[in-house]
């Protein structure tokens, strides 16, 4: 017991003090000048299926106080709902269309074809946008998210720049895993990391993607990521690699620079759906990534808590201490995402429920993939 619990108090030293410090969660959007033109944006919304909230996103977009050109596209992916009639009901000042997606063509995930096909048509136009944002349908935008995103992105010559949005932590399964699931993504992807040019570490947040059009063009466009499952980070990773010294950016939503998602975590079934669609693809579908992730998440989250609250039962100090050590990393590292979400430090002893919900939810992933129902986008399944 004492091996294995010193591993685990190991990780956590690694993960505190070596992992580009992560956990701060202090990446958020600076403030820049304003350029002295203002690039033309176009916006791309994929859409299948969003007649509850498409037509308030477009608005927000319709009515953002971005100074220069700018279009909103929303690309309707053979929704069977009211998509197209509610989006095109969205008021504003600037210009917004609906384009009919092709139906889904052999080798694409939904979301990157109707992307494709938003993307086609602004090449197709007399005058291509220089910048185009890609979000979701479910993204609420702050009326000055576009135009600070834009400046800093000017500024600090990003070719890609991108908002964790603000995730719906409420009721119990929302509050216990909307903000540890934050907290991973910022140990998997580490923030301070991906916006030092010199590190070789990239990632994205797919709900809000601006994205020079000459950095899209680069790699080859959308195309170039056909098949992606985590399409997000693999932009971000081709975006940054193609070009020594490229910059780009991912920050997390704030009061300056907001992005708020509006889809509802309050259940299980919601918090499942949105992990376990992908999480098999994020370990390359390979079941010995997955069996060492199990295992990881054990020792990582649950070994501590044995040792400590363990005790009086294996009667070991060294191994007590030790699980007491790394249960306060854990603690302390938890912190600042769960301010961040309005939430009570208290609520950090329930990470490790969060982990084993997560492995649960990554197991079922792999599962499903292996049995040909994996990953999927808005009722289409992709298998493994």
């Amino acid at each position: 017991m004492l091996f294995v619990t010193i591993l685990a108090l190991a990780a956590w030293v690694y993960l505190v003090f070596f992992r580009h410090g992560f956990w701060r969660s202090d990446q958020v959007l600076p403030a820049a000048k304003n350029p002295e033109v203002w690039p033309s944006v176009a916006v791309v919304i994929p859409a299948r299926n969003e007649a509850e909230t498409v037509r308030q996103v477009v608005e927000a977009h319709r009515s953002s106080d971005y100074p220069g050109k700018l279009d909103v596209l929303v690309c309707n992916d053979s929704s069977e709902d009211e998509t197209t009639a509610e989006a095109e009901a969205a008021q504003g000042n600037h210009a917004s269309e609906v384009l009919t997606v092709p139906p889904l063509s052999d080798g694409w995930t939904g979301k990157l074809w109707a992307l494709n096909a938003g993307t086609e048509a602004l090449a197709n136009r007399e005058a291509p946008p220089d910048y185009i944002l890609f979000t979701d349908a479910d993204i609420l935008a702050g009326p000055g998210l576009l135009k600070k995103l834009v400046a800093v992105a000017e500024r600090d010559k990003l070719a890609l720049t991108s908002i964790m949005a603000q995730l719906d932590a409420s009721g119990f399964w929302g509050g216990a895993l909307v903000p540890a699931f934050i907290y991973f993504f910022q140990k998997l992807y580490p923030f301070p990391a991906i916006n030092n040019p010199q590190s070789g570490v990239a990632g994205a947040a797919g709900g809000v993607v601006l994205i020079k059009r000459e950095a899209l063009e680069a790699i080859g466009g959308v195309a170039s990521l056909r098949g992606a499952l985590i399409d997000d980070c693999t932009l971000a990773e081709r975006v940054k690699r193609n070009a020594p010294g490229t910059k780009i950016g991912l920050y997390l939503s704030s009061q300056f620079a907001e992005a708020v998602s509006l889809r509802n975590n309050e259940s299980y079934g919601a918090m499942e759906t949105m992990v376990a669609r992908s999480a098999y693809a994020q370990l390359n579908n390979n079941p010995l990534l997955l069996l060492g992730t199990l295992i990881g998440l054990a020792l990582v989250y649950l070994v501590p808590v044995a040792a400590f609250l363990g005790g009086p039962f294996h009667n070991s100090g060294p191994t007590f201490w030790a699980g007491f050590a790394a249960l306060a990393l854990m603690i302390v590292s938890y912190g600042p995402t769960l301010k961040r979400y309005g939430k009570s430090r208290r609520e950090a002893f329930l990470l490790p429920f969060a982990a084993v919900v997560y492995g649960w939810f990554t197991w079922l992933s792999g599962w499903r993939a292996m049995r040909g129902k994996g990953n999927s986008w808005k009722g289409r399944s992709y298998g493994a």
